[in-house]
């Protein structure tokens, strides 16, 4: 990095912190500003918690701000806590009968799987796995991988836009695309995408769309949102029914009854809840814009990949994708076979880097995220402590294996 902004965050100085793609971490002036918005909270309650005088307008500059960085309109967008929320609240809305299909991959977030295990068994739909080869590199072989198991049953195609455990970057555009002419809802695990890839909601055209804020755009936690296509918003219900919902909502062109769509008020209207980590929303897109955070990101991401070589040569094991397949600022590093658990331990309790280390259908992985507090140093200790901590005759090493 040629500017480390490590002094923006909060983060412990004792801990080298390589896993943002988890929590993400706050920088100090957003942290700050989500305070601030607690504590106009507690000194007048009852106004910050009015709909007319306080919740709703709050909501709507938050929703705004949000709804011009990704290119939609605030009533496209609703606030939620995070992702799996937002993808329950539109997954648990489709209305799927006996024999439907839900077409997803081999690759899928686990609580995101279990929602679809749910739905399954309230609906009667089959879930339908397609396997996305690795590694991958290319295109077409990932388009590929998931039309050929599209049927005439299919109806949902679900997908990650950036995966969780193995950090790759679909390529999701041309899919969407090609479901929405096969008449398939289109449905988006966009966990990791906000402030990590460019993102235009309306130009890439799902039908639904949840991603959070508080992890690459540095929000507070509990800060996410759903988007929704505007001829699929009448379709979706609230997961709690409360002040947001009316009883005409399905009726097109209904407003809500706090001024917004009816979509976005049965959402985020939903009782007695802390609001501030939306609300500083726009405090972390100010924060981006003030440091040229696509220049950091960038920088971020060299250093990511460059680590990362630098770890498969250490173990002669293959990426699991190319370059342009991997995300931005996060790597799924392959390493030896291990106990993950005991190698995630050592890395923290003997030198200080907390990274997470797991098993993930027959790989074993190190995932690396670089943010703008990590530095080249901090990058060269990881190389280091996995050589050692991984070295032939070391007991962390699965008992039996190489």
């Amino acid at each position: 990095m040629t500017t480390n902004l490590s002094q923006h965050f909060l983060l412990d100085p004792e801990v080298v912190f390589l896993n943002h793609g988890s929590f993400g971490a706050c920088p100090r002036p957003v942290f700050e500003d989500y305070q601030r918005w607690q504590l106009k909270l507690e000194r007048q309650p009852v106004e910050f918690l009015d709909s007319r005088r306080g919740l709703a307008p709050n909501l709507r500059v938050a929703r705004e701000a949000l709804a011009a960085e990704f290119g939609t309109s605030a009533d496209n967008i609703a606030q939620v806590s995070n992702a799996t929320t937002g993808l329950n609240v539109a997954l648990q809305s489709l209305p799927l009968k006996p024999g439907d299909e839900i077409l997803t991959t081999n690759h899928e977030y686990s609580a995101l799987e279990k929602t679809l295990a749910f739905v399954a068994r309230r609906t009667g739909a089959k879930i339908v796995v397609a396997e996305v080869p690795l590694p991958l590199t290319s295109a077409e072989t990932f388009h590929d991988a998931i039309l050929s198991a599209v049927t005439p049953r299919t109806r949902v195609l679900f997908l990650s836009h950036v995966t969780s455990a193995r950090a790759l970057l679909f390529p999701i555009e041309r899919l969407i695309a090609e479901a929405r002419q096969r008449g398939i809802w289109s449905v988006i695990d966009g966990a990791h995408a906000p402030g990590h890839v460019p993102l235009d909601l309306d130009a890439l055209g799902a039908d639904v769309y949840s991603g959070n804020c508080h992890k690459w755009m540095m929000a507070p936690k509990g800060a996410a949102f759903v988007h929704v296509r505007p001829e699929w918003q009448a379709m979706i219900d609230p997961l709690v029914v409360s002040h947001g919902w009316t009883a005409d909502n399905k009726e097109p062109g209904v407003r809500g009854p706090f001024g917004a769509s009816a979509f976005v008020d049965e959402i985020e209207m939903q009782g007695t809840r802390d609001p501030s980590p939306w609300l500083a929303v726009p405090a972390a897109l100010a924060f981006r814009r003030a440091h040229d955070w696509w220049q950091v990101a960038a920088e971020c991401s060299r250093l990511a990949q460059e680590t990362a070589a630098r770890v498969r040569d250490l173990f002669g094991l293959d990426a699991l994708s190319s370059p342009e397949f991997s995300a931005p600022q996060m790597v799924a590093m392959p390493i030896p076979a291990c106990d993950p658990i005991a190698v995630h331990d050592a890395l923290l309790r003997d030198y200080g880097i907390e990274i997470p280390v797991f098993e993930w259908q027959g790989h074993h992985i190190a995932r690396l995220s670089c943010q703008g507090y990590n530095t080249r140093e901090q990058m060269d200790l990881l190389v280091t402590a996995l050589g050692e901590l991984l070295a032939r005759e070391q007991p962390l090493r699965k008992r039996g294996q190489a």
